[in-house]
Order: C-alpha cells, then structure tokens, then sequence
C-alpha cells in the first residue's frame, strides 16, 4: 500500500497539484516556441495521450511573442521555461502563461526577482525551481564534491530562500540527475525539509527503452516511497510517447488508470503465429482508447485463454486458427492468419459499445 507524502496543493491553471490530488502526467514541447502551429498541434497531441500539463520552452522574445497563439483554447495548462532573461518570464506571465519554471537565483539582481515575483503573485502563478544535477552553481560542485544529492538539496533551497523572503509560497520543486540513486536519494532529503509539491523525473534518461526502463525503476520507487505530485518521462524520442510511459508506470503500483491495459505472452517454442506482430497492432489500433479494460493477446490456443483468464477481452492463435475470449471463455473461433487482427478489432468494438451503453 502506497501512502503518499501529503504536500501542499498549489493550481497550474484549473489542475491541482500536490494535496489530495493525484499524481499528474507531464512533458514537454521539442518543437520550436516560435512555430505557434507547430507548438499547438503537439500540445493537442499530447493532451489526447493523456498529458495533463505541457511544459514549452521560451528562449528568446521572438518565441514570449507567440505564447499568446499558443495559450488560445490549449486543452491543458502550460508552464513557460526560462533561462536568465527576468524579461521572457514577465512576457510569458503577459501572454497568460500558467506556470513558470524559473529558477530566481539565475536571473539577474534583487530587482529583476521582484519584478517576477511580484507579477507571479498578481497573477496567482506558481513558480517550478528546477534543479539539474549537471548544472548546479561551481561553488556546490567544490562543497560537495560533485553533483551530490546534498548539493541538489541545498540548490533547490537557495532558490526557495529567494521566493519565501518575498513571501511567495506558491512554489514546486523538481530535482533531476541521470542517475536514478542520486535522484532518489535527492528527493527523499528534500521532502525531509519542505512540505512543497515535487516534481520528479530522470532527466536525460536516454532513448525509448533505456528511458523507459531508467525512469520506471526511478519513479516507481520514488511513488513507491510516497514522494512525488507531478511526473515526466524523459525520453529522447517523440513526447508523445513519454506521456504513454508514464501511465503505464502510474497503472504498474495501482496509483492510476488510464486506456486498455494488454498483456502478452513473450512467446515460447508452442507459438504458432506471428504473435509479436500481432500484439504491436492491436496496441496501436488501441491507441486513443481512453476506457480502462485488459486486452490479452496470447499465442497459444491451449493454454492462452486459462493463462489470461482476468482479462475483459482477448485472443490466442495457433496455426491457422485463433480463438477470442472474455474473462477465459471462449466466445468464438477464427480462421487464417490473416483475420486475426481484423476479427478481434470488431470484437473489441463491440466490448466498447456494452462498455459504454451504446
């Protein structure tokens, strides 16, 4: 059983965070902020995967000047990221950007963190300070030896300092390294000393399947701790898909649920079809489907059905043949290879109307 740390609940936009609610699935942007169209069309993309806020990086005033297109109608909140420039983060806060992910302490002098914080406040906005164990100030690195989770600690409550001193609470926290122990070991310190929301995420986890498995085995401990508010997948690869990652890590400890869960065999010398290809494309034809309900895709006839027997729908080949079947029984039979696929997809379709009341 999982007991999460209760922290305080601040709102990016109308999506509460931290509190009683639960865990919320983020990415970011790879497009260019200055490519409004661009933008827009992957923030669309991402809130119908599932991603519930979307961070966009602000570089330059060229791209503060297209937040305002951008923001128009989004289907979710958006968090503005900004380097240095105290004047990109009032522009994003002008264009009626959510969030900011800003860090006060590298922005200039006391002046330009007032201006900032003082727009933040008026406009009720929290402030993400994000930590990245690759560039932490050199004075740490000499403290600590090197990008220690103490050193990522003491970073992040430098900059808190900086807001709470202006009295501004309305804050989360993030605290990323490569390394899935630093990162685990970072953040269980940090909520030892301040009750604000988390961000957590292994950041440059690497390419799909070493980002997957790096941020699975990072995040599942840490919400396995109880620590934890909001999440990103870092993945070197299209955003779209860390937001898929990051349900199926939420779905893996029982925290979240959202779209068909299917499970396959890994197949074995009784596999008669080809199983692989078949499992790859019912997920696909499954994309999109935000009703939660399990797909068994099996590759045995004999012992297919007895080993899914939980599963709402499924099917399990064999040569020539293929049987479909709810919670183990069988409800019909399927011949040749190639009706498979298109056969099961009208069986699941009817699942979803009984499912949906239609």
């Amino acid at each position: 059983m999982i007991n999460r740390k209760k922290t305080r609940e601040l709102f990016i936009g109308d999506v509460g965070i931290g509190g009683d609610n639960p865990i919320r699935v983020q990415s970011m942007c790879n497009t260019d902020t200055r490519d409004a169209l661009s933008t827009r069309a992957q923030i669309d993309a991402l809130a119908e995967a599932g991603c519930e806020i979307v961070r966009v990086a602000v570089p330059d005033e060229e791209a503060a000047k297209a937040l305002p297109q951008i923001r128009k109608g989004s289907p979710v909140p958006l968090v503005a990221d900004i380097h240095f420039d105290y004047r990109l983060a009032l522009a994003a806060i002008d264009a009626g950007i959510d969030a900011l992910r800003i860090n006060p302490g590298n922005i200039g002098n006391e002046k330009r963190v007032d201006a900032v914080v003082s727009a933040a406040k008026a406009n009720d906005i929290p402030i993400r300070i994000g930590v990245n164990g690759g560039s932490l100030d050199k004075s740490l690195l000499a403290k600590y030896g090197g990008p220690t989770p103490e050193a990522m600690v003491e970073s992040a409550l430098e900059h808190v300092a900086m807001l709470e001193k202006r009295g501004f609470y309305n804050t989360k926290i993030s605290l990323k390294s490569s390394s899935v122990l630093n990162t685990i070991a970072a953040y269980k310190l940090l909520s030892e000393k301040v009750d604000y929301p988390q961000h957590v995420g292994i950041t440059e986890a690497g390419t799909l399947v070493r980002g997957a498995v790096k941020s699975a085995v990072g995040l599942g401990i840490l919400f396995w701790e109880g620590l934890g508010d909001t999440m990103r997948v870092s993945l070197t690869h299209d955003p779209v898909a860390e937001v898929g990652v990051a349900w199926e890590i939420l779905r893996s400890l029982g925290l979240r649920e959202r779209g068909p869960e299917i499970v396959s065999c890994p197949t074995c010398g009784r596999t008669e079809i080809e199983l692989i290809d078949l499992a790859q494309k019912v997920e696909d034809n499954l994309r999109g489907v935000k009703e939660t309900f399990t797909v068994a895709v099996m590759g045995c006839v004999v012992n297919g059905p007895g080993e899914a027997r939980e599963a709402d729908i499924g099917i399990a080949g064999g040569r020539g043949l293929g049987i479909i079947f709810r919670k183990g029984e069988v409800i019909r039979k399927v011949k040749g290879d190639e009706n498979l696929l298109p056969e099961f997809m009208k069986e699941i379709e009817l699942f979803l109307k009984e499912k949906r009341g239609q």
